[in-house]
């Protein structure tokens, strides 16, 4: 009995000897668990891995990020004695005001796409300027001219008076996810140089009303009066948009920020420079999309797509190939448009002179067309 008790307790004892060991040596050999913070895109798997810190993307993005200081003149009415309905009564307007002229200053944020001195920011931060300052991270400034601008997108170029200018990186924003962290750069309220973080909380928002074209990353990354024109940045201090508009009750951040994709920010940019201006295809008809409603009030079959024509401009492209109003468009050459939106972008991407074939349906009938597209002029109908 003994010597099988002394086995016993020999064994526990070399057990218990052995995981002591195990742990000590585990305590010592184990690497940090803690991630690098300047880690890289992981090669491994579809999932990238975050840093822990993004200090070193916003040190690589914040000096291609500049503010913008803008001023106009503006004139205002200035309210004297000679105003008051019982001096006009008597003198009539021999006095008649004379407008005071004031000058307005604004405030905004640019981009350095590359080191020739171009910027990209919002068409509605320089709108209307007669005076442009640009002033670099570092705090150098420099006057800057509008290159072009494209108000359906918000977008504009200004060429700063600068060359050898640090470009930011461009980054990929055609495959964000939901969820991917980013960062906002800019001047929010003329404070200086700030950095947001938050992430991507949705994509392809559109029919906002914000601007003709609309396909956002919308963000809850804070941004306030002073972002417009900024970078929206990964967390590899990439270019992935530009912030332009919020919704807020307050005029502040409340979470719902919208940039514009820098795959399209950077179409707008090229055209640009090409040509000093954006041109795109347009059709010239006004749409609606199909709701279960409309169908089951034109008695039309299920239907995954198309739109209701609800209006045609007379010597338009559509007017001059048959479509009529009433008409649903379900194809556009190989594509199938599921709102007015898709047909905007579809024919709003071709150049002008570019023949389609246009399917649909009129009543009970189907219908295939031809039709060429033609230059979208400045004022045009709202949908294609």
């Amino acid at each position: 009995m003994k010597s099988s008790r002394l086995l016993i307790f020999t064994l526990v004892s070399v057990a218990a000897g052995l995981f002591a060991a195990l742990l000590v040596l585990s305590l010592v050999s184990d690497p940090d668990p803690r991630p690098n913070p300047n880690i890289a895109r992981s090669t491994n798997s579809g999932v990238q891995s975050g840093p822990a810190s993004y200090a070193s993307a916003v040190q690589a993005a914040t000096p291609s990020v500049v503010n913008i200081y803008t001023s106009k003149v503006t004139f205002e009415r200035r309210t004297t004695i000679f105003d008051d309905p019982v001096f006009q009564r008597f003198f009539g307007d021999r006095f008649a005001f004379q407008p005071e002229e004031k000058r307005q200053t604004s405030l905004g944020s640019g981009v350095i796409i590359n080191d020739q001195g171009f910027i990209l920011t919002n068409h509605h931060v320089i709108k209307g300027a007669d005076e442009i300052r640009v002033v670099l991270a570092n705090g150098d400034t420099f006057a800057a001219e509008i290159a072009g601008t494209d108000p359906d997108t918000d977008l504009a170029v200004i060429k700063s008076e600068q060359t050898n200018l640090p470009a930011i990186t461009v980054g990929d924003s055609q495959h964000l996810r939901v969820g991917d962290v980013v960062l906002a750069i800019g001047n929010p309220f003329g404070v200086g140089q700030t950095v947001t973080m938050g992430i991507v909380s949705a994509t392809g928002r559109n029919q906002l009303g914000i601007n003709t074209f609309e396909n956002f990353i919308q963000t809850d990354a804070a941004i306030n009066p002073g972002n417009s024109g900024g970078a929206l940045i990964n967390a590899y201090g990439e270019l992935v948009g530009i912030n332009t508009a919020i919704f807020s009750k307050t005029g502040g951040s409340d979470g719902i920020g919208f940039a514009i994709p820098v795959a399209l920010a950077k179409g707008v940019m090229d055209q640009i420079l090409k040509q000093g201006r954006v041109v795109r295809g347009w059709l010239g008809i006004a749409g609606q999309d199909i709701t279960p409603e409309l169908a089951e009030a034109f008695s039309l079959p299920d239907m995954r797509g198309g739109v209701l024509v609800s209006g045609v401009l007379e010597g338009g492209p559509a007017d001059q190939a048959g479509i009529e109003p009433g008409d649903i468009i379900t194809r556009i050459d190989n594509r199938v448009p599921g709102s007015v939106f898709d047909i905007l972008s579809i024919i709003s991407a071709l150049p002008p002179g570019t023949k389609i074939e246009v399917r649909g349906l009129r009543g009970n009938k189907s219908i295939k067309l031809e039709a060429v597209v033609s230059e979208r002029p400045k004022i045009q109908m709202n949908d294609g």
